[in-house]
């Protein structure tokens, strides 16, 4: 199958053939171009959207801690290598598939312009040789009619008797001549109507095929071409899977690795505060005086002192949410800044931030330690090779490694020694708590919801439980003599002391301190009047006093 025998004369349709080939293909690259276009933007938008979401490590505190939240962050991590795989494929199509077609394209537009112009030129010699014949047998017919009329006009004055002489002789003269220049002309006409004939020859069996064929392989490059497009097109992709597949496997780990138990717990961690929680509000009983009768003195009558109420336990109208005093008090909004120990925190907390902190020092004194080895190595190193460098040099580096050292070791003993004190005082209260909940169980299997009865005959009257809610501040309240101050303070802000079993106090008001702060933000104090109750600590400016003697002057 040949072009150039088959097609030998659709010149014009294979001129525009080869044309629309040429516009396919620029037609294919300008849909590459496109698609490399939409790959760069949507590896543009991912990167973009990985960015927003991220994590802005501004502060240390602000470090995701949660599996759900870093599984998050490992899934934009993935997402961002998945874009950047993205990037790849638009670079490789831009690459190997793009400029390759447009370079293709520039160099078959200049191949098919030489083949068409060849043929154009071949076509334009065998039209000339066909006008070059064509005006050889014009002149050859012309020559032929002028012969015929000589020969004519010969015989007519031949057999004219009337005719001379010498006008016979020229009319033969004449015939002689248009006879010999139709001579020429015939072979003339046959000399070029050979040559057209072997010009249109070679036209039809030579020169035409031999463009044909040109043009019909250029045309069948373009379709090869475009068939190796298509694969590089389809391999930019395939080359990217296993790495994408990589990125969507991380994903699913990522998921996985999701726990909900360790987040729980992570909660737990963040915002324990290591408080007890509230106990039994003890029960009041104000129909004593109803059961009263002056010749009855069988009814048992409990000590005012019994029913002193719980200092730690609101108990009043307050409705909603209930602190470890009852109802959150305003004044937990407007608490100071923050300590150097974390006393202003809660137990838990503080004991958290305090081992964190203690963990940090470590880790610079280790630091600072491995400094100190190398400065003395290379100490020892100058000394036996004074020309290496001087060892005198080193000393103030050595100094202030070593005061460095001594001061982290300092500020290490200083934060175990809270961190100890915290964890006795959680110890204290956890042994506390069991204490009170196994006392309230046993309050619970001898008394009846209403109160107790006795079962004595000649008792009848109804007497009222002791309450067992907190039996660790029974003790502090049921003292007949007051417990000695320990230190004194001096108020910073006025505080109501409107919750049961605290102390209002005004600003610069000068209270004795009768029990130190448990880690729970109170401290016990007592007035000059004798009058005590819990004060927050951070109100007050204390100040203890070792050996103070606890006599108190009443007014």
């Amino acid at each position: 199958m040949s072009w150039g025998t088959e097609l030998w004369d659709q010149f014009d349709n294979l001129e525009k053939h080869t044309q629309w080939g040429i516009d396919f293909l620029d037609k294919y690259a300008k849909f590459v171009k496109e698609r490399l276009e939409i790959e760069q933007n949507y590896a543009k938008q991912l990167r973009n959207l990985v960015k927003k979401y991220c994590p802005k490590r501004s502060a240390k505190d602000e470090e995701p801690r949660f599996t759900s939240c870093l599984s998050f962050y490992n899934i934009l991590n993935e997402l961002n290598d998945y874009a950047g795989q993205r990037e790849v494929v638009a670079e490789e199509m831009g690459h190997r598939v793009y400029a390759e077609i447009m370079r293709y394209s520039n160099d078959i537009k200049g191949e098919r312009k030489s083949h068409l112009q060849e043929g154009r030129k071949a076509q334009q010699y065998l039209d000339m040789c066909l006008k070059q014949m064509d005006n050889s047998k014009r002149k050859f017919e012309r020559e032929c009619r002028e012969a015929e009329k000589a020969q004519q006009t010969y015989e007519r004055l031949d057999n004219d008797s009337n005719a001379t002489k010498s006008d016979v002789e020229k009319a033969k003269q004449q015939l002689h001549l248009r006879t010999h220049m139709a001579d020429e002309s015939k072979n003339e006409y046959a000399a070029q109507l050979q040559n057209y004939n072997a010009e249109q020859h070679k036209h039809f069996y030579i020169v035409i095929p031999q463009v044909y064929k040109h043009l019909q392989e250029m045309d069948e490059r373009r379709t090869v071409k475009l068939s190796e497009c298509y694969k590089g097109f389809a391999d930019a992709e395939r080359k990217v899977i296993p790495i994408i597949s990589k990125c969507l496997e991380g994903m699913v780990q990522a998921a996985k690795s999701v726990d909900e138990r360790r987040d729980s717990q992570i909660v737990v961690d963040c915002f324990k505060s290591g408080f007890e929680p509230n106990g039994d509000y003890p029960f009041e009983d104000y129909s004593q005086h109803i059961y009263r009768t002056v010749s009855d003195g069988t009814i048992s009558t409990p000590k005012q002192e019994s029913l002193k109420p719980d200092p730690r336990v609101t108990v009043g109208k307050a409705k909603g949410k209930l602190w470890l005093f009852g109802k959150k008090p305003k004044w937990s909004l407007r608490m100071g800044p923050a300590l150097e120990d974390f006393s202003h925190l809660p137990p838990e907390q503080r004991r958290k931030r305090l081992q964190q902190r203690i963990d940090e020092l470590s880790r610079e004194l280790q630091k600072e330690m491995d400094q100190k080895d190398a400065l003395n190595k290379m100490k020892d190193v100058y000394e036996k090779n004074p020309q290496m460098g001087d060892p005198s040099s080193l000393h103030p580096k050595i100094a202030e490694t070593t005061s460095n050292i001594e001061r982290l070791r300092m500020e290490i003993h200083k934060n175990e020694a809270w961190l100890s004190e915290v964890e006795g005082k959680v110890s204290q209260r956890s042994e506390r708590r069991h204490s009170a909940e196994a006392n309230h169980l046993v309050a619970q299997g001898r008394e009846s919801p209403e109160g107790s009865y006795t079962e004595d005959a000649n008792q009848e009257g109804r007497v009222q439980p002791q309450p067992h809610a907190h039996p660790e501040f029974d003790d502090e309240f049921d003292d007949d003599e007051p417990l000695p101050a320990i230190g004194h303070c001096k108020s910073l802000y006025p505080f109501d002391g409107n919750n049961e079993g605290t102390l209002a106090m005004k600003e610069g008001e000068v209270l004795y301190i009768i029990e130190e702060d448990k880690g729970d933000g109170w401290t016990r104090a007592r007035k000059q009047n004798g009058e005590e109750g819990y004060v927050p600590t951070s109100y007050i400016d204390i100040t203890l006093e070792k050996n103070s003697k606890g006599a108190v002057t009443y007014i």
